[in-house]
C-alpha cells in the first residue's frame, strides 16, 4: 500500500546564515603548537560573543601555552555555508594570527572547532550559554 501525501515538504534544515550564530558561547579547547620542531601544550578558556552578522568578540578568558598563562580578549569575523543534505552548517572563525573550521549542528548548541594554521594541533568546542 502506497500513502501519498501531497503538499508535505522535507524537514527544513538549519538557516546557514550569518544571523544563525547569534549569541553567547563558552570555547573550550586544548592541543599543541609546534615551536623550533618541539610540541608546546596549549589550553583556553574563552568567551565568544557571535553577533549575527559575521562579526565576533572575544570579552574575556585565559590561554595556557606551555604552561604560561595570558588573557584572551579580541575580535575576528566568521563565515557560514550549509553543508548537504540539512546536515548543519560548516564555516570558518578567524582572529588575528588564528583561523579555525568550524562544524555547526542544525541546534547551533555545541560548535566543534578544529585550528588550521601550520605548526598547529588543536581542536575544542564552543557551547551556546545565552542568546
Amino acid at each position: 500500500m502506497t500513502l501519498g501525501m501531497a503538499g508535505v515538504a522535507p524537514a527544513d534544515g538549519p538557516k546557514c546564515t550569518l544571523a544563525f550564530l547569534d549569541g553567547f558561547y563558552v570555547f573550550t579547547a586544548s592541543g599543541f603548537t609546534i615551536v623550533g620542531g618541539v610540541a608546546q601544550p596549549i589550553a583556553i578558556v574563552e568567551q565568544i560573543r557571535f553577533n549575527g552578522d559575521g562579526t565576533a568578540d572575544v570579552p574575556g578568558g585565559r590561554v595556557s601555552v606551555n604552561g604560561n598563562v595570558f588573557t584572551t580578549v579580541g575580535s575576528g569575523t566568521y563565515t557560514i555555508s550549509p553543508l548537504t543534505p540539512n546536515r548543519g552548517c560548516e564555516g570558518s572563525l578567524t582572529f588575528p594570527g588564528v583561523n579555525l573550521y568550524m562544524f555547526i549542528p542544525p541546534h547551533a548548541r555545541d560548535i566543534q572547532l578544529i585550528q588550521t594554521d601550520p605548526n598547529t594541533v588543536f581542536q575544542g568546542t564552543a557551547t551556546r550559554v545565552s542568546k
